[in-house]
């Protein structure tokens, strides 16, 4: 029941904003689950972040695509999880892999995969460094400090529409 109150909250949080990413990107390892998934065995049952299945529903429920860019030195380890947690067919892309980048390539991957531009993309990540790479190529980017949550969607949505159209002060709709 918790995911579907989660899930309605993020859908109301996404309805405030007139413009909205085509493509939502996540990191895996401490931004939708609490740990490294190279540290853990394929046999674990895996958990995710408490919000984070629900903020995924609404966003596919509302017609934003997700996808996923991981430096994981385990890729088998991470899909395996994904396939447990019952979550793997909602991602257009998986970029799962282990790279010296900090996730550029990754984005490049998931660009050339998508379609989508960089500009029209939100990602989350718990690493400074690869928020700070990606940001660069015009992905809005948000750190997250305890995994996805609907406050971390609230800021990126709220980043993401400023950025879109930065002669706007406030591009929530008015209630």
């Amino acid at each position: 029941m918790a995911d579907d109150r989660v899930k309605e909250e993020a859908m109301r949080i996404i309805g405030v904003f007139q413009v909205l990413p085509r493509l939502v990107v996540f990191d895996l390892d401490y931004t939708l689950w609490p740990f490294y998934c190279e540290c853990r065995s394929r046999n674990e049952m895996p958990s995710l972040y408490p919000q984070a299945k629900g903020i995924l529903y609404a966003l596919k429920d509302k017609g934003i695509d997700v996808a996923i860019a991981s430096r994981s030195p385990t890729p088998d380890i991470a899909k395996t999880f994904l396939n447990k947690l019952g979550i793997q067919s909602m991602f257009v892309a998986q970029e799962i892999f282990s790279s010296w980048s900090h996730k550029t390539e990754h984005f490049q991957r998931i660009h050339r995969r998508t379609g989508v531009p960089f500009n029209s993309m939100l990602f989350f990540d718990d690493e400074d460094r690869n928020t700070e790479a990606v940001a660069k190529m015009g992905v809005t980017s948000i750190l997250v400090g305890n995994g996805v949550n609907l406050g971390a969607l609230r800021t990126g949505l709220t980043n993401f529409s400023s950025k879109a159209n930065p002669s706007t002060q406030n591009y929530e709709k008015k209630k």
